[in-house]
């Protein structure tokens, strides 16, 4: 673990799910890349939205992924936009649903904002091999 920190329950519940959507990779670059000033985040953000958040059982993570892509894209966060789209995949869902959620958010956040995410959901979705 990054910085020596011991580990709680949740925090660990938390990196199990948050491995699973986003990757082993790229949960290792940000826990490895953690400074004594960011680890809090690191923390906060497994054990709550990791955790307590996508551990409920009251919606599935592939109906996670799409609330947050829609989310994502009108608080216009581009970084975290691709950091979910790939979320997306690994949680089930198509390219063509991708698709389909970047023209619903062209509806209810605008075209800038759609021509944003499909962008970014190509460049993520070509890394992949997806399309």
């Amino acid at each position: 673990m990054a910085l020596n920190k011991p580990a709680s329950e949740r925090f660990e519940r938390g990196l199990k799910t948050r491995r699973a959507v986003l990757g082993d990779s790229y949960v290792e670059r940000s826990l490895e890349n953690a400074t004594e000033f960011s680890w809090p985040m690191q923390e906060l953000t497994t054990e709550w939205c990791w955790d307590s958040t996508w551990n409920r059982e009251g919606l599935d993570r592939r109906s996670r992924s799409i609330l947050n892509l829609g989310m994502i894209a009108a608080l216009n966060r581009p970084h975290e936009f691709k950091v979910h789209v790939r979320g997306a995949i690994n949680n089930g869902l198509s390219a063509t649903e991708v698709q389909e959620i970047c023209i619903q958010i062209g509806t209810y956040c605008g075209v800038p904002a759609a021509m944003d995410a499909f962008r970014l959901a190509g460049e993520v979705l070509k890394e992949m091999g997806v399309v």
